[in-house]
């Protein structure tokens, strides 16, 4: 019965990527952490997590990752200057990363795909329901959709992906779910899925976004779920099998999403969303936006 489900706290990172469409910049740094405005991409998707309730976060890494766990880490030498220069405003914001959460992290070693990356977590995550947030998709703060989907699956039980709306010529980057309608206007019954279809086989254009929350019975399919397209473990692969048999691990919902995202691991996304949270932070907004229209008028 749904008041005996336990609440949900883990949240699973992936961020074992090689970030090639940022090289040179991703050469010796990692890709999660190029900066959105003043903080790395990371650190919005891990706020994210926490301001869903979820307090356990679990990073799933590669080679050349350990930036991430230091930027999560205290740094006491630079505490110390700044604190010794009374500056403790830096001194709060620099905190900031190492209280948000309790950090946790685990190496893929083999680029298997997202299905593998996930799998990697079972360990620390146990016989419950967890998260799996894509660090490459920003969620904008003002928009709760993480919080949305953990309130469907504690009250449904099953899995819960992300689903937005795409124009049907953009649907083969994505996974594409086949959907039925449910009582409720942002939240639908999924049917099956399909990794990247070719958009005359698409069974709609609702698309995955990098968003999920899911019963942990997705780690005993994901064991005996074949490689792929591109020869890797694909997570759509895994949920197909959960949403055509809801007696594996419940039913499969999708929680359709209409509000500000950022693919801050594609050039211009990233660009997008550092000028429009600079337009909106109130330290930087007002003048930056006059220097953008001035800029914009010169240009046109």
């Amino acid at each position: 019965m749904t008041e005996s489900r336990s609440r949900i706290s883990k949240a699973v990172i992936p961020a074992a990527g090689l970030g090639t469409r940022f090289l040179p910049a991703t050469k010796a740094t990692p890709k999660e952490m190029l900066p959105v405005v003043d903080k790395p991409a990371i650190q919005y998707v891990v706020e994210e997590a926490v301001t869903a309730g979820l307090s356990d976060v679990l990073m799933i890494t590669g080679r050349n990752k350990r930036p991430l766990e230091d930027h999560f880490d205290r740094n006491y030498e630079l505490e110390e200057a700044l604190h010794r220069k009374g500056d403790e405003s830096r001194l709060a914001r620099v905190q900031e990363s190492s209280d948000l959460a309790t950090m946790h992290y685990v190496r893929q070693g083999d680029p298997r795909g997202l299905g593998h990356a996930i799998l990697c977590a079972a360990p620390h995550v146990g016989d419950q329901p967890f998260a799996v947030l894509l660090g490459d998709d920003l969620i904008d703060p003002r928009d709760p959709l993480l919080t949305r989907m953990v309130e469907i699956q504690e009250q449904q039980g099953g899995s819960v992906v992300a689903l937005m709306e795409v124009d049907p010529s953009q649907i083969h980057l994505y996974g594409c779910a086949a959907v039925k309608e449910t009582g409720e206007t942002d939240v639908v019954q999924v049917t099956g899925l399909v990794e990247k279809p070719d958009a005359a086989d698409a069974p709609s254009n609702y698309a995955i976004i990098g968003r999920y929350v899911l019963d942990p019975s997705v780690f005993e399919v994901l064991r005996h779920t074949d490689p792929g397209r591109g020869g890797e473990i694909q997570i759509t692969d895994a949920l197909q099998t959960l949403a055509v048999d809801p007696a594996i691990g419940g039913p499969v919902h999708g929680v359709i999403f209409d509000g500000r995202r950022y693919d801050t691991g594609d050039r211009g996304d990233y660009l997008r969303a550092i000028v429009r949270l600079a337009c909106e932070r109130e330290d930087l907004g007002p003048e930056f936006r006059t220097w953008l229209r001035s800029f914009v008028d010169e240009e046109m």
